[in-house]
């Protein structure tokens, strides 16, 4: 892998990436995402602390939950500096100065539509008319801050040469930081690295200020764009944690950070992000909306630093630079995950029983692996205690089973019953009430194994199609504080979230010293 700079930057001290988070307000504006004012000041300091440069706290003039959240902001929390966002209208302004009034830093963020398509359209507005609207809004900007940042929304389809007209007029108006948005992620890397250096080289007084780029990721390019963005001279890179925002979301603040770090030889830049922060502020926002990230997730997903293949876990403990390219610590996982599964090899299941103390002959190893693989057919993935009781020649049973399950609604409220085969085949059969199927349905099963647990995380999709789909479940939970998913899959999606219930519970179970026995009761 040839990870050298660029010719034209490769001697230079690195450039500092000033890094511009819009949770709070891009993402937070979002279907799915919105949150109250306690949340949004509980995730700003989490952001200060993280080491973002400027936190866009919100949109003051949109409603008075925001502006008061924003002011809130501003007076609470320090290390950052605090920005809200403002039209090139009057009473936009107005709004985000008196919200913005005691921050220590503060930072009022104007914009206006410049493409052709959105000055027809969006505003019915010609292009001297635009341009009248970003002196007036960002000179009137600058009565009440010194920061002022202007950014011309949809620029990547905005003719170049008014770009530069429309940026001139900003700067001559006294913005000190130039946003050009991919609003619509409609750029592309090469776009993106030639239109910065275009207008890094015709915007009167570019040396005096910032270039900052705002990329959306309709088209999965985000990240990409920005860092292209990065290559062609801009400064500040608006982002947002798990990626969040309008549509398919906004360049993923976490994987934008650790590109830079970890491609450090190509892109020689730095930023301020304690880097070992981002998992606990990515789970802090899955907490604070209710919507997790995919497993597969960079950098904050359950398997980033997970590996099951038999092949991979052989890679990773002879060298895990084989299949890993940073460490989990670096963005605070404790560390890599060797999953042990129906997909793992004899290596990783002898690493791992070496661990727990126990060496085993060839024969003992592969009379282990058969068992564990067996045991895959029932649950999702094998645990250190599982493996513990295969060593001292433990049989497991089916563990608990579901024989059948209904449902009934009572108006706000639902009653679930389940008939339950416990790890003897005696029935047990229990209800018990929720607000809604699915409440009901754990609370039920909770009470019946004598199994409690925090649930994270609860999604249910289709497997295949027409009459041969399936319904899968998925549930993220966590025991004493220690995280486990369960799975399960029936052609009724109601079975199918108790089956992957139960696979969490019969895990739970077998590594007590004794499995409970309940009495049935009605």
């Amino acid at each position: 892998m040839n990870d050298s700079s660029p010719s034209d930057v490769a001697a230079i001290t690195p450039a500092n990436i000033r890094i511009f988070d819009t949770t709070l307000r891009d993402g937070e504006q979002s279907p799915g995402f919105t949150m109250n004012a306690e949340q949004k000041i509980l995730f700003a300091h989490t952001l200060s602390d993280l080491g973002v440069d400027i936190i866009e706290a919100g949109f003051p003039n949109s409603s008075p939950a925001d502006f008061n959240a924003v002011r809130t902001i501003a007076r609470e929390v320090r290390g950052s500096s605090i920005a809200a966002l403002a039209r090139c209208h009057p009473a936009d302004i107005e709004a985000c100065a008196s919200a913005l009034q005691q921050a220590a830093s503060p930072c009022i963020h104007t914009f206006i539509s410049t493409s052709p398509l959105h000055r027809q359209h969006k505003l019915g507005m010609s292009r001297e008319q635009v341009i009248e609207h970003v002196i007036m809004g960002v000179s009137l900007a600058r009565k009440h801050v010194d920061n002022v940042e202007f950014s011309a929304e949809d620029a990547s389809r905005t003719e170049r040469e008014f770009l530069v007209e429309v940026f001139n007029a900003a700067v001559e108006a006294g913005a000190r930081t130039l946003n050009v948005p991919d609003t619509v992620g409609y750029g592309t890397p090469e776009e993106m690295r030639a239109l910065f250096e275009y207008l890094r080289a015709n915007v009167k007084g570019a040396e005096n200020v910032v270039f900052s780029t705002h990329c959306h990721n309709d088209l999965g390019l985000a990240v990409a764009n920005s860092l292209a963005a990065i290559e062609g001279g801009a400064r500040q890179v608006e982002c947002t944690i798990n990626g969040i925002g309008e549509r398919a979301g906004n360049a993923a603040l976490e994987e934008l950070v650790m590109a830079l770090k970890v491609r450090s030889g190509w892109y020689n830049a730095t930023t301020r992000i304690q880097t070992p922060r981002l998992l606990s502020a990515s789970r802090l926002l899955s907490r604070i909306t209710g919507i997790q990230v995919q497993r597969n997730k960079a950098i904050v997903g359950a398997n980033a630093f997970a590996h099951e293949s038999g092949i991979h876990q052989h890679g990773m403990l002879k060298n895990r630079d084989t299949y890993e390219i940073m460490h989990p610590q670096d963005v605070g996982w404790e560390e890599s995950q060797l999953v042990l599964g129906r997909h793992s090899g004899r290596a990783a299941v002898a690493d791992r029983l070496r661990k727990l103390g126990y060496v085993l002959d060839d024969a003992e190893l592969d009379r282990l692996i058969a068992e564990a693989k067996s045991l895959t057919q029932t649950q999702h993935a094998i645990s250190d205690r599982d493996l513990q009781r295969l060593v001292e020649g433990e049989q497991f049973g089916p563990g608990w089973r579901i024989s059948a399950l209904s449902l009934t609604d009572y108006g706000k409220r639902t009653r679930a019953h389940v008939d339950l085969s416990d790890p003897d085949n005696r029935h047990v059969i229990h209800s018990a009430e929720g607000d809604g199927p699915v409440a009901a349905l754990f609370a039920t099963l909770a009470q019946a194994t004598g199994v409690e647990f925090v649930l994270e995380s609860y999604e249910v999709h289709s497997m295949g199609v027409g009459a041969d789909a399936r319904g899968e479940a998925n549930l993220s939970v966590r025991i004493d504080d220690e995280p486990m998913v369960g799975q399960g899959t029936s052609r009724d999606v109601l079975e199918a979230s108790a089956i992957a219930w139960l696979d969490i519970a019969n895990r739970v179970l077998r590594g007590r010293t004794a499995m409970p026995r309940v009495a049935a009761s009605a």
